[in-house]
């Protein structure tokens, strides 16, 4: 074959088709091994041809040429299988000068579709040559191979195998710039991404020192500083380090006006300073332009560092500033998503990832706790919600010192707090001395007391379970009274699955008509005329057994429940109180109870109106009987509620006075009706006890507030006599008749005679 090519030297002339893989491809005389570490960039340029002649005097024609300001370093392979030997060893190789024409026909074109098909050499330029010009490829072939060029060896002499080169050099050069810059691109977006999510200055100042090093290719051995007031004058002033990492780490939290001598320092305040990038022989420092605090980035590469797209690199330090910019709202939604800002602790989010973690890690003897203020809600309406944010803060400041270093402490809910830690740490008895002593607000003391749901973590489980089943202690806790405490078992978790059963048949049996009205009468003590009758809730279960009203009732104000259900409670009352007045039975009262959950909703008293609209009754046909639970949810409202309410004439009766929160300021207040008494304290006439005075004062503090006093639980004739003495008004109880379906109530209206038992 003929090369057009001048002849090559002896040395030249010595390579021969059939010699080892390892000698096939040589570097070129220029660059000697010895030099190499010192060496400049090359251009890498592949020989591909399986005659020994033309890789001699390729060799020779391109001795000491420099192809765009770079020497160029030959690669040799005589046959398209050495060629892709060498293609899957080496990188970065520019050009491939290849033979059309070897052990096939078309090897050539064989070989260039499998190098396009090889990942990481698409920017490879390829240059082809043959001998024989019958074999030289079609347009369309050197079109849809991506070929750069195609010469005949007779024509490529020196100067044009040398134009050919730095064409093919030019057009490789151009395409890893392109490659770069889409590398640089994604670069720069996925630093954004991460930096983002930094939480805090510190943590963002560490991360542009590793995104700015990965970007540059180097390693992060560099520093940040932070301008803070860009408005601060004079020496020094206004510079802060934030973050150092490799050598420079003895920089952390130094100001740098006490390292005058560094140059480094000083590299970073003349960036500052001057508002713009510095490059030195040994490093670079970038500028990140921001509102009020700009930022100024080093890295210390130990050598100039390689050019880098002035672009690429504004549009790295225009993306890191606004990232910067970000830093503060990012660590406010942190805080906000993972902590509790009234309290400062962390929320019940960040509860769970700390008991998650303490799991992970085989804390032994782990314990999950809640602590729930008992009747906080009560406190927080009746004194203030100042006064309850304060006492909350109490709260996690006792509980925070308690399990300071050992512990962990949340707010999980409105008054609930929870604590992960060991079970010699969470004792019940150790939590409940924390309440033990008032708290002090407003120079006043509060004594309070809190139930506590423990629960072991012995069974294993997750966060989420040990934190459902402490609930699930919590509830028997307060369901045994107030500053009680329960641990979670078996037991507990079957007993609250019962709960949960019965609730979804309390459901099931309101939607399917199983609930209905039982009613008792209450006459006047005095004559025994009858005055009304009470409208008491029952639910009876297809097999004709009894809920009792104590057990569901308390369900449905945990569930909302009551709200729907007291609606109709009312409106079959009052739909009683018309057909009773047709069948002869005029001007009786209907007492209904109202639950604090109902009187919570905000359109409680139009529910009201509607219901005595569609029914036809007059207001002062209806009492409401409200417990002192009610009462104390806030005297305003509820002064208003109430209001609203005896304005319209509907009368108001006061249930369970002198078994909670008994407060006399509020009964003179609200100006209810009727003070009723309790059952526990009619029971108690019959024994010259505590109790039977407290019913003789309660008779008397209602007669004082212009109120009439109504007893239930009257049993017996004596109870009767005696109440009537202390002056009480009216009763009900079994002495005159049990609760009745309305049939029975109708029959007993009519049998009943005023002053027979």
């Amino acid at each position: 074959m003929q090369t057009g090519i001048g002849k090559p030297g002896r040395e030249q002339a010595e390579l021969r088709h059939g010699d080892s893989v390892t000698d096939e491809f040589h570097y070129s005389d220029e660059i000697l091994a010895d030099d190499l570490a010192d060496a400049p960039q090359v251009w890498r340029v592949l020989v591909v041809d399986d005659d020994p002649d033309v890789h001699a005097s390729t060799r020779f024609a391109l001795s000491g040429l420099r192809v765009v300001e770079r020497p160029l370093e030959l690669l040799h392979a005589h046959s398209a299988a050495e060629a892709l030997v060498v293609l899957e060893r080496e990188r970065d190789i520019a050009v491939m000068l290849l033979d059309v024409v070897m052990e096939q026909e078309d090897a050539g074109l064989r070989l260039v579709d499998k190098v396009r098909a090889m990942p990481g050499l698409q920017n490879l330029r390829i240059i082809l040559r043959t001998g024989q010009p019958g074999y030289a490829p079609e347009a369309e072939t050197i079109a849809r191979y991506d070929i750069n060029d195609y010469k005949t060896k007779s024509e490529l002499t020196r100067a044009k195998l040398f134009a050919s080169l730095t064409a093919a050099v030019r057009s490789y050069e151009q395409l890893q710039r392109i490659e770069g810059g889409r590398r640089g691109l994604a670069q720069i977006l996925d630093a954004s991404h991460q930096l983002v999510s930094q939480e805090g200055l510190e943590a963002f100042a560490a991360g542009v020192i590793t995104q700015l090093a990965s970007f540059m290719g180097t390693q992060p051995d560099g520093v940040v500083c932070a301008r803070k007031d860009e408005q601060e004058t004079g020496s020094g002033a206004g510079y802060e380090i934030v973050a150092a990492a490799g050598r420079y780490s003895a920089l952390m939290r130094c100001r740098p006006e006490a390292l005058t001598g560094d140059p480094v320092v000083s590299l970073l305040r003349q960036c500052l300073d001057e508002r713009r990038n510095v490059r030195t022989a040994h490093g670079i420092s970038l500028h990140f332009p921001a509102n009020g605090a700009s930022f100024a980035a080093y890295v210390d590469t130990g050598r100039r560092v390689p050019e880098v797209d002035e672009q690429l690199l504004q549009m790295f330090c225009s993306h890191i500033a606004l990232c910067g910019r970000n830093v503060k709202l990012m660590s406010r939604l942190s805080e906000l998503a993972f902590r509790d800002q009234l309290v400062g602790l962390p929320n019940r989010v960040s509860f769970l990832q700390e008991v998650e973690r303490r799991l992970d890690a085989g804390e032994e003897g782990l314990t999950v706790a809640l602590v729930d203020i008992d009747h906080f809600g009560a406190l927080n309406d009746l004194l203030g919600h100042r006064y309850g944010d304060m006492l909350l803060q109490d709260v996690a400041r006792r509980l925070s010192a308690m399990a300071a270093g050992m512990g962990a402490v949340a707010r999980v809910a409105g008054d609930v707090f929870g604590l992960a830690g060991s079970d010699a740490l969470l004792g019940a008895e150790r939590i409940a001395a924390l309440f033990a002593q008032p708290f002090e607000i407003e120079g006043g003391e509060q004594r309070i007391s809190a139930s506590i749901g423990l629960v072991r973590a012995e069974r294993g489980g997750d966060a989420a379970s040990l934190l459902k089943d402490a609930y699930i202690a919590l509830k028997r806790a307060k369901s045994e009274g107030m500053g009680r405490c329960a641990y979670f078992s078996p037991e507990v978790g079957v007993e609250t699955r019962e709960r949960t059963r019965l609730l979804h048949g309390l459901r099931d049996a309101f939607q399917h008509e199983r609930l209905f009205l039982a009613y008792q009468p209450q006459v006047d003590l005095a004559s025994g005329r009858v005055l009304g009758f009470e409208a008491l809730l029952r639910w009876r279960n297809d097999d004709g057994t009894f809920v009792p009203p104590d057990r569901f009732i308390p369900l449905a104000e945990q569930s909302g429940l009551i709200v729907p259900i007291g609606q109709w409670v009312l409106r079959s009352a009052l739909h009683v109180l018309a057909v009773l007045d047709r069948e002869g039975f005029p001007g009786l009262r209907a007492a209904v109870n109202v639950s604090v959950v109902q009187f919570r909703e905000p359109q409680f008293v139009e529910s009201v109106d509607r219901a005595l609209a569609d029914t036809g009754m007059s207001a002062d046909r209806l009492e409401l009987e409200v417990t002192e639970s009610v009462c104390v949810l806030g005297q305003e409202s509820v002064a208003v509620q109430l209001g609203a309410l005896t304005r319209r004439g509907i009368q108001v009766a006061i249930d369970d006075f002198g078994t909670g929160f008994s407060s006399l300021s509020y009964l003179d207040r609200l100006g209810a009706d009727r003070l009723k008494i309790d059952r526990s304290f009619v029971q108690s006439l019959e024994q010259e006890c505590g109790g039977a005075r407290i019913a003789e004062m309660m008779i008397a503090l209602a007669r004082r507030l212009g109120m009439r006093s109504i007893a239930e639980g009257i049993e017996t004739e004596a109870q009767r006599q005696r109440l009537a003495e202390l002056g009480c008004d009216e009763g009900q109880g079994y002495l005159f008749g049990r609760p009745m379906a309305l049939d029975d109530f109708k029959a007993w209206l009519k049998a009943w005679q005023p002053g027979i038992a």
